[in-house]
């Protein structure tokens, strides 16, 4: 349990991200992938109903003994919540209302965020597009831990308390490596994030509150869904920087396993991106995939060779545009 990892730095890379390239080839093969790019409307109601079933879950543990508040937030209030931050991805991407009314996707997604208890939305929006323009990019892509991540869980104990420890790393890492100014939709988010945590504790209490903000940080943290966290771009081989999974859980949030699929047509809404696959399957089937998350979280902590350094790098050139 306290082996030490061999890896004591990131793997730097001097290629540029592999997604460009493989995109223009599967569009001059497969053009008819092109009206794939739509919004897709259904992720609009699906997300109100996602929002409605967690205001009945904070009505529903008002009166619960802690047990059972503790019980639900992470049998159920957990997965709504991981699976809404993955909705909020979509909207990141405009795919509720399509890019001609990007501002409609903000404000959708700040609705979207609601049941977190947590601002979070329009940050991660900001963030999330250097990740696909700069992927590995160093300084730059703050989905790569940060030196001292990579440094210190370095031990199979380590490492688990870091998977459990995942939305703290991921809330703290944008001011380590990247902060950026705050601007007036980040403050929106959070003052209507604010307001609905105080009217939630105003009409049902502590638990319901508790729920809520349990629920997302459990979600995030020790769960199967978050072996997408590491299933996507954590080098389990050496070359490949992006892994697709194609698991059961992909009906839960949105086919973010198909991360693959996603990085290459980041434009196409998650429900398509299986027939993307489908379509360009010569240049998918073959490429490393996972068929469980669970398996993912447990091989990376077993695994000696594997630890938050275990990430492509890249040293940026040129100039770089951030959101």
């Amino acid at each position: 349990m306290g082996n030490t990892v061999a890896r004591e730095d990131f793997e730097w890379v001097y290629t540029d991200q592999p997604h460009a390239d493989r995109r223009k080839e599967i569009l001059a093969k497969h053009p008819e992938i092109k009206a794939l790019m739509k919004p897709d409307y259904n992720l609009i109601w699906v997300v109100v109903l996602m929002v409605l079933a967690q205001l009945t879950a904070f009505y529903l543990v008002k009166d619960l003994d802690w047990k059972w508040v503790i019980f639900w937030a992470y049998v159920f209030g957990s997965c709504i919540s991981h699976s809404m931050t993955l909705a909020i991805h979509e909207i990141s991407h405009n795919s509720a209302f399509g890019n001609s009314k990007a501002m409609w996707n903000r404000w959708f997604g700040i609705f979207a965020n609601l049941p977190l208890g947590l601002p979070y939305s329009i940050s991660f929006k900001r963030y999330h597009m250097d990740h696909h323009r700069y992927l590995g990019g160093d300084g730059i892509d703050v989905d790569i831990p940060t030196n001292f991540e990579g440094w210190f869980f370095c031990t199979r104990f380590r490492k688990f308390i870091w998977i459990v420890l995942q939305p703290f790393f991921y809330a703290i890492r944008p001011l380590c490596i990247n902060p950026k100014p705050i601007t007036r939709l980040e403050i929106i988010n959070l003052l209507a994030q604010l307001s609905f945590d105080v009217v939630i504790y105003y009409l049902w209490g502590v638990k319901s509150t508790f729920y809520m903000l349990a629920g997302s940080v459990l979600g995030l943290g020790l769960h199967p869904i978050s072996g997408h966290f590491i299933a996507e771009h954590y080098m389990f081989l050496k070359g490949h920087e992006t892994y697709s999974y194609y698991g059961p859980l992909n009906l839960l949030t949105f086919n973010v396993g198909y991360h693959n699929e996603h990085h290459d047509f980041p434009n196409i809404p998650g429900k398509s991106l299986p027939l993307v696959k489908k379509i360009a399957a010569e240049y998918y089937d073959n490429l490393p995939q996972y068929n469980s998350w669970i398996k993912v979280l447990y091989d990376f902590v077993m695994d000696d060779t594997i630890s938050p350094y275990s990430r492509m790098k890249r040293q940026l050139k040129g100039e770089v545009k951030q959101d």
